[in-house]
């Protein structure tokens, strides 16, 4: 690159212009991305929660140092997605500074490890369009390291809409392609703007083996990001069918996510009694006995073992 706009192009100049780069909110805007508009209840939680994506994203762009006093302004059940949106431009940073910026290690330090699922999660989007399959700069969480392919399987579906998920389910069974899925899964919530029927519909239409890690994401996305009364709960239940421990697996991390925020949404809490008829506080501890003797663990086995005593857990609870 010769110049940057218009002035003679050094080294700092050409990092500082590439930093400054951030994300537009329109680009939440349903309508715009091809999701489902007819459901304006839905649309408008799950939208507001992308927009604070990008939100969090824009300010550590701005604050990469230290943002999180100005996360902390953001309204409370918004946050974690803000700090999913500024983990991903900490990985990207990371990435171009070959480690040295340690910008994912800032974020995810004090308070920032209240959300630290999230943040791994956010890692996962800049490995979306860097075509990366091994978070390889995730630092000191070998266990929540993989939550990085989660996040990026979400990116692929929210950016490339039902073409792309089936394409994604297309490429398995193996390990790696299984926890990216369930990040499809997730974001095919946010495309059918969380109605039961369509989901199921798009669901039955995936590949077989890939149908389980699909329900994964959306036990995730329906009781993190919302958007399902009671009714709409039974219904997910009973169309997941065999796959319900799946479903049940994403809805105990989401669960015990939020709880560790300190911030448990409204609808977390009635998703959580109806799902499993004991607290968020409960679950928490469920997810962590689960992970018992694998925290350490940084190969695929013990974060795929970790969501297969959860799926145990959760086939005796629904």
């Amino acid at each position: 690159m010769d110049s940057i706009i218009g002035r003679p192009a050094t080294r700092s100049a050409w990092w500082s212009e590439l930093f400054r780069f951030e994300l537009p909110l329109k680009m939440a805007d349903f309508d715009r991305r091809g999701f489902r508009t007819d459901r304006p209840h839905q649309r408008e939680l799950l939208e507001r929660h992308a927009r604070y994506f990008l939100t969090g994203f824009n300010i550590a762009v701005r604050h990469w140092r230290n943002p999180h006093s100005t996360l902390a302004e953001l309204p409370p059940e918004e946050r974690g997605f803000a700090y999913e949106g500024a983990a991903m431009h900490a990985a990207l940073r990371d990435m171009f500074s070959f480690g040295r910026a340690r910008a994912f290690a800032r974020l995810s330090a004090g308070r920032g490890n209240r959300y630290i699922h999230l943040i791994h999660v956010g890692y996962g989007w800049a490995l979306a369009p860097a075509r990366l399959s091994l978070p390889t700069l995730v630092p000191d969480t070998p266990l929540l390291r993989w939550l990085a392919l989660d996040g990026a399987g979400f990116a692929d579906t929210f950016f490339g809409g039902l073409a792309t998920l089936y394409r994604c389910c297309q490429r398995g069974p193996t390990p790696r392609s299984s926890v990216r899925i369930a990040g499809c899964g997730r974001a095919l919530w946010f495309v059918q703007s969380g109605d039961v029927a369509g989901v199921t519909r798009a669901i039955a239409q995936a590949p077989e083996p890939a149908r389980p890690d699909l329900w994964s994401g959306i036990g995730l996305a329906m009781c993190y990001a919302g958007g399902a009364d009671e009714e709409a709960l039974e219904e997910l239940v009973r169309a997941s069918g065999p796959a319900r421990g799946h479903l049940g697996q994403g809805a105990l991390f989401a669960i015990a996510a939020r709880f560790r925020s300190g911030i448990v949404p409204e609808y977390t809490e009635k998703a959580c009694r109806k799902l499993f008829s004991v607290t968020p506080e409960e679950v928490s501890k469920w997810t962590d006995d689960a992970a018992s003797g694998l925290f350490e663990v940084a190969e695929l086995s013990g974060y795929t073992e970790w969501k297969s005593r959860l799926r145990v857990v959760a086939v005796q609870k629904l």
